[in-house]
């Protein structure tokens, strides 16, 4: 079960319990779930209760109640806590629910977390005449265009330069009327002391303005293009390559990608000789272990909860104008990917296995959500590096 399909289960928890009589409210349009909180447990924790409780004249907590009973048993679903005012923690059959998640990721390709149709919402986006703000509001409406927003982005003033090094447009230069103030004005690159963020070319230069948060001051150094584990971008596009790497070399081996459990047998453990870790030549090296059995979870905890709170953060990076988000949840999934890639393809005289199908699956995964995240700040995700 996806976090998309789970807000929709519990909203038709909520549906079931007003068509029964146990509550009296109207039925909201959205139910967020999310990783649950300090004192929380579970895979995800939703805060409907809270939601609900004015509306229908009792507490979170007591509305909690109603709504656990038809939580628990719906399939995909193993266990639902109350915890604090009335928070439902909710557990989910892992392997069942990772496996789906992957597929729908791959159903969905690099449009993964996108909203299925137009919501209404009609944005306009007014910065000044500065650069990092243009780039900072078309990041933006491509964000918010991706949750079915429709959005219009204008700019006191704009250089023809900033297109063809940066490739950012705007659909209008001027003063706006007075009832449109500026409403996106992240701090500017110092005008003295800095590089032009035009000197590092368009991926790195729109990385520089965009992965700083919008109350901080950009850092403009040649650092954005060093190919080394210590610059953000490059962990982030060589991730990527090393998942569409993974398919390749599948392909040569003779197997494709099949969502489902993932075992970590013996056969898995040893070291190997690329862990997928990049030093400052860009060459990976070093060795890496894993151990045990168990499921994709034990595998890759952090990876799977990054995946899953992909559409999460699209959304309220959207929601926000802050195109940072989205950035940083890219290196965390970046950053728990490449370790796990190392357990995707068969080594020595081992032979492909429905677990290596599954594994390849969720590289896929990875690459698909990397790439959608990258195109959405402008940025290229090439399948070599």
């Amino acid at each position: 079960m996806t976090p998309v399909e789970l807000s929709r289960t519990v909203l038709h928890a909520v549906r079931r319990a007003v068509d029964a009589g146990e509550l009296s409210v109207a039925v909201p349009t959205r139910a967020v779930v999310a990783p649950p909180g300090p004192g929380g447990c579970g895979d995800y924790a939703s805060s409907i209760a809270l939601q609900l409780a004015r509306p229908a004249g009792q507490t979170p907590f007591q509305v909690a109640e109603v709504l656990r009973p038809y939580l628990v048993g719906t399939d995909g679903i193993t266990d639902v806590v109350l915890t604090g005012p009335g928070f439902l923690n909710i557990s989910l059959d892992r392997d069942a629910s990772d496996a789906g998640l992957v597929r729908e990721i791959l159903r969905r390709g690099d449009r993964y977390g996108y909203a299925d149709q137009p919501d209404g919402r009609v944005v306009q986006l007014h910065c000044p005449h500065d650069l990092r703000a243009v780039v900072v509001a078309e990041a933006s409406a491509r964000l918010l265009r991706s949750q079915g927003a429709l959005v219009r982005v204008t700019a006191e003033g704009f250089e023809d330069v900033w297109t063809s090094v940066l490739g950012v447009r705007v659909d209008a230069v001027g003063h706006a009327p007075a009832e449109l103030p500026v409403n996106v004005r992240p701090v500017p690159v110092p005008a003295h002391g800095a590089a032009d963020p035009l000197s590092l070319g368009r991926d790195a230069g729109r990385w520089a303005l965009l992965h700083p948060a919008a109350h901080d001051r950009p850092r403009t150094g040649d650092e954005h293009l060093a190919q080394r584990e210590s610059n953000p971008l490059f962990r982030v596009r060589y991730a990527h390559a090393r998942a569409r790497a993974a398919t390749r070399n599948a392909a040569e081996l003779g197997f494709t990608a099949a969502p489902g459990p993932v075992a970590i047998t013996g056969s898995d453990t040893g070291t190997p000789t690329d862990t997928g870790t990049p030093t400052g030549s860009g060459t990976p090296t070093g060795t890496g272990t894993p151990t045990g059995t168990g499921t994709l979870t034990d595998a890759a905890p952090e990876l799977l909860a990054a995946l899953a709170d992909h559409p999460r953060v699209l959304a309220a990076a959207a929601d926000h104008r802050a195109p940072d988000r989205l950035a940083r949840h890219l290196v965390a999934v970046a950053d728990a990917a490449l370790p796990f890639l190392l357990t995707v393809l068969p080594r020595g005289g081992e032979k492909p296995s429905a677990a290596h199908r599954a594994r390849l699956a969720v590289a896929e995964a990875v690459g698909a959500v990397l790439a959608g995240g990258l195109d959405l700040l402008g940025i290229d995700a090439p399948d070599h590096l």
